[in-house]
């Protein structure tokens, strides 16, 4: 059976967790030093759920696209693929309810994946512009 994911997808998913793991440390740093202790612990803990939860979902969409190919039902991918969001939301709630984080902050942590994708497009229209390739 062929790959998932090919070299182009593999060097993607590589860049955008890349960006995603500079953008926690960055953020996590720089409110080190300009904010409270819990908007830093919400901005690491947002982050690393976001990191854990692009992890997740390309292995659970990776083995969804395999069981697929192979006429399988992928019901355990598709629990796995809701149990990501419950995993993400009990954490965040266990640790905004012992007072360790900012709900704010930890939100914004969840976003880093957002940033990746704008970082992405600039990447890949400055090479469009560069490179004079045309847009389909």
């Amino acid at each position: 059976m062929p790959p998932v994911f090919n070299q182009a997808d593999q060097g993607l998913y590589d860049r955008i967790f890349r960006t995603m793991v500079a953008t926690t440390v960055l953020a996590v740093i720089v409110s080190l030093a300009l904010a409270p202790w819990r908007v830093s612990t919400g901005l690491m803990a947002g982050g690393l759920l976001a990191l854990f939860s692009h992890r997740w979902l390309k292995n659970s969409a990776a083995a969804a696209i395999k069981l697929s190919i192979g006429g399988d039902h992928p019901q355990l991918r598709i629990a796995q693929f809701a149990l990501r969001y419950i995993v993400i939301a009990a954490t965040i709630f266990a640790a905004h309810t012992l007072n360790v984080i900012s709900l704010t902050a930890a939100l914004a942590g969840l976003s880093t994946f957002v940033v990746a994708l704008f970082v992405e497009a600039v990447r890949e229209f400055y090479f469009a512009i560069i490179q004079r390739e045309e847009i389909n």
